[in-house]
């Protein structure tokens, strides 16, 4: 008896419902997006082996390198909190729009008395080499140091808005001396600030 053929059948599939949901997860990703802002000082920090993780908030960062200091702290509110705080510190009022600029700059460093007119400025402009000559980190006379202050007041702001202590970390660049490492490390241990933490970059294998 001679055997039945069964008509073979195509096996494509119609991925046209697949394509369109990937193209829809693909836009939704890039419009909700937040660009990475650029750093306003580079370091090139020293090598470690150690492998655990910044926390994402309630963090602030003091950055070191070429003689400069330079500060950031996590959270849009935070930040403005805190400059809110530093503006009646030192009798400067800051507009509405002024502050929300601040809250999206990740760092800065430059004198408080001049940083309205860095604020203005546009992100790539804000960045250039040069214009920011660091957060002053000396006392004057029977005053703390600007420096002192920021940190005082983000930790005051973040204690308000999150409810929660901030951490500190060091950001130092490889080459940058001592006694600029040692002067930042001063003005923590003068707020009872005596744990924090040192950024590296990943040792690589051999």
């Amino acid at each position: 008896m001679p055997k039945v053929k069964v008509p073979r059948k195509s096996t494509a599939i119609d991925m046209t419902a697949m394509c369109d949901v990937a193209s829809l997860l693909l836009t939704f990703f890039i419009l909700t997006a937040t660009a990475r802002q650029p750093e306003p000082l580079t370091v090139d920090t020293p090598t470690s082996t150690v492998k655990i993780k910044v926390p994402e908030t309630n963090i602030g960062t003091l950055t070191v390198g070429e003689g400069k200091v330079f500060f950031g702290v996590k959270g849009q509110e935070i930040r403005m909190n805190m400059l809110d705080k530093m503006g009646e510190r030192y009798g400067i009022k800051f507009t509405e729009d002024e502050k929300k600029r601040f809250s999206l700059m990740e760092s800065f460093g430059i004198d408080i008395r001049q940083l309205k007119q860095v604020i203005a400025l546009s992100g790539a402009d804000r960045n250039k080499p040069g214009l920011q000559t660091g957060i002053p980190a000396d006392s004057v006379g029977q005053r703390p140091s600007q420096l002192h202050d920021w940190i005082y007041t983000a930790r005051l702001a973040t204690k308000e808005v999150a409810n929660e202590q901030m951490r500190v970390s060091i950001k130092g660049d490889a080459k940058e001396s001592y006694p600029v490492v040692k002067k930042i490390i001063d003005v923590l241990q003068k707020q009872k600030v005596n744990k924090f933490s040192l950024i590296t970059s990943l040792e690589g294998a051999d």
